[in-house]
């Protein structure tokens, strides 16, 4: 039997899937992942964590399925980006990996700004000037770690660590390299100049692949940590909006992609390029068209923090009704009434990406009062992700994309609760999806489209139609106040900001 491997190198987990071409999901796998902030703002992990859960998982899916290594025809791998993970000349991580989320680099982006036109940036970049650019972070560790930058050889993202770790290949998927900020969107290239901006050699950004292409193949070391087939074709990779969008089947103008992971992101699909400095541009995976998008810095990662932080003294009671901890907290918010009777969440607990680009910006839970609990504040935070998405709804009309099918995925999704105030705050209906595990199952499926095994639109066999989620007319007003007031929260403490 012949199977096909894919891997999600997320911020809260990797996740492996295994699949079979007919269209059956032979396995599913998962490790956790540590994400860490030591400072307001920072956002780190450990690239060797990534790969000590590579193996592992690897390992348990060849084992639970039963299977001979040697069935698993290649291998695809998506991850967060744009992460950065940085080599010396002798291959050793340098430092932890600075996440898509970190927001340190805000006199970077400033300086940045100052330096170059933005407007014709965009025209050649595709992308804005922000926290996103990888050239931000760099010049960041200019300032801050020289001694560390002084030995950068390589620069690369999180899948393309894991590829190279299985391959001994050195190369950028197509998607990190354009929200790095060093691929010339006209061109379709890596251009010497951007990466010039950097400060670093250029020969420490590796050639650029496509996302569908061979990019190596197993190495026998890497068949030893991983339990692969020592020769197992290997991928270009794909970021993990794109893979799990893929996996949705968002391939036409006005279906929209709301991906619940360890961040919230918003996507559609067009044939058409359209720079806007608030929102990012990708390349979509289907060669030919392209996929504007919004991430946002937190989404299921900051409740988690929540959870863990301020309710596990609620754990009791969600294992005594036989509940995760997030189930129990969502069954307190399903409780309490749309609005949560005046609790306001900004979500922007690492500063914020998209549309606002402010990676100054902080969480703020507003309207407290004696007479709120837990459920109040656990649904506020549901409610503020979902203005959040509004907010990006908005921008995307607002530059002439329609918005009108979506799609909801990713394991937030499984939150019914969530789900039901994102369709109330749209006032649209939204679909939730079944048999889709998210990125990694975009991941295994462009390495198949890759290997000549499969069509792009194939991937529609592991994924169907689940509840969709109808919005409460009911709730409109009360939603759309809301939204007002999310938006003018964000102005007035903007503007009280300290210089």
């Amino acid at each position: 039997m012949s199977c096909i491997l894919g891997l999600d190198i997320g911020t809260t987990s990797t996740i492996g899937i295994l699949i079979a071409l007919s269209g059956e999901v032979l396995g599913v796998a998962s490790r956790p992942v540590t994400l860490t902030s030591a400072h307001a703002g920072w956002a780190e992990e450990d690239p060797a964590q990534w790969w000590d859960n590579v193996g592992a998982i690897t390992r348990e899916l060849i084992a639970t399925a039963g299977i001979d290594a040697r069935d698993i025809a290649g291998v695809g791998v998506t991850g967060m980006l744009p992460a950065v993970v940085l080599l010396d000349a002798e291959g050793r991580v340098l430092r932890p990996s600075i996440q898509q989320s970190d927001a340190r680099c805000g006199a970077e982006v400033a300086a940045l700004r100052a330096e170059r036109d933005e407007a014709a940036f965009i025209a050649k970049a595709g992308n804005g000037i922000n926290q996103q650019l990888v050239t931000a972070k760099l010049r960041w560790i200019e300032a801050n770690e020289p001694d560390i930058f002084v030995r950068i050889a390589t620069v690369f993202g999180s899948y393309d660590y894991v590829n190279w770790r299985l391959t001994g290949e050195r190369a950028v998927e197509q998607n990190w390299a354009l929200e790095a900020g060093f691929v010339d969107i006209t061109r379709h290239a890596l251009d010497d100049e951007l990466i010039g901006w950097a400060h670093i050699p250029r020969a420490a950004i590796p050639r650029k692949t496509l996302s569908h292409a061979i990019l190596g193949h197993v190495t026998a070391a890497a068949a030893v940590a991983t339990g692969l087939a020592e020769g197992t074709p290997v991928v270009g990779g794909a970021a993990d909006l794109i893979a799990s969008a893929l996996g949705a089947g968002v391939t036409r103008a006005g279906d929209v992609l709301l991906k619940f992971g360890g961040s919230v992101d918003v996507l559609t699909a067009t044939g058409t390029v359209k720079p806007d400095p608030r929102l990012y541009l990708d390349y979509h995976l289907v060669p030919g068209l392209y996929m504007p998008n919004g991430c946002m810095s937190t989404g299921g990662s900051g409740l988690n923090w929540f959870a863990r932080t301020f309710a596990g003294g609620e754990l009791p009671a969600a294992q005594a009704a036989g509940l995760t901890l997030h189930q129990h907290l969502d069954r307190l918010a399903a409780a309490r009434p749309a609005g949560a009777d005046g609790v306001l969440f900004l979500p922007y607990l690492l500063g914020e990406k998209t549309p606002i680009h402010d990676p100054e910006a902080r969480g703020v839970i507003d309207g407290l009062t004696l007479s709120h609990d837990l459920g109040h504040v656990w649904r506020a935070l549901l409610e503020g992700y979902a203005y959040a998405i509004a907010h990006h709804v908005e921008v995307l009309t607002d530059m002439g994309h329609r918005c009108e099918r979506y799609f909801v995925s990713d394991g937030g999704s499984s939150s019914r609760i969530w789900m039901q105030i994102v369709a109330d705050v749209l006032q649209k209906p939204v679909q939730r999806l079944t048999g889709h595990p998210g990125s990694s199952l975009g991941a295994a499926w462009t390495a198949a489209v890759g290997l000549g095994l499969a069509e792009w639109d194939g991937i529609s066999r592991f994924v169907g139609y689940d509840e969709q989620v109808q919005p409460d007319p009911a709730t409109a007003g009360t939603y759309a106040a809301g939204y007002a007031r999310f938006r003018e929260l964000y102005r007035r403490l903007q503007m009280k900001a300290p210089a």
